[in-house]
């Protein structure tokens, strides 16, 4: 998907964790899930106890617990 849009990055790392985003948003959407919102409870879970996993098909569990 990114492929052409990644020929400008400055470095490696930084193509890297587009091709991440662009995986995460694209696995959302294929599970049906609003990927902007599915980013949000990433971050959420995240800053709320760090280390944990939010996949994004049991998504209505997490939205229940936040």
């Amino acid at each position: 998907m990114g492929r052409k849009n990644h020929y400008g990055s400055r470095s490696l790392r930084g193509t890297e964790v587009a091709a991440l985003i662009y995986t995460i948003c694209e696995t959302a959407k294929a599970c049906g899930v609003d990927p902007r919102e599915y980013m949000r409870r990433i971050i959420l879970n995240e800053l709320q106890s760090p280390g944990t996993i939010t996949l994004p098909w049991p998504i209505e569990e997490v939205m229940a617990s936040v």
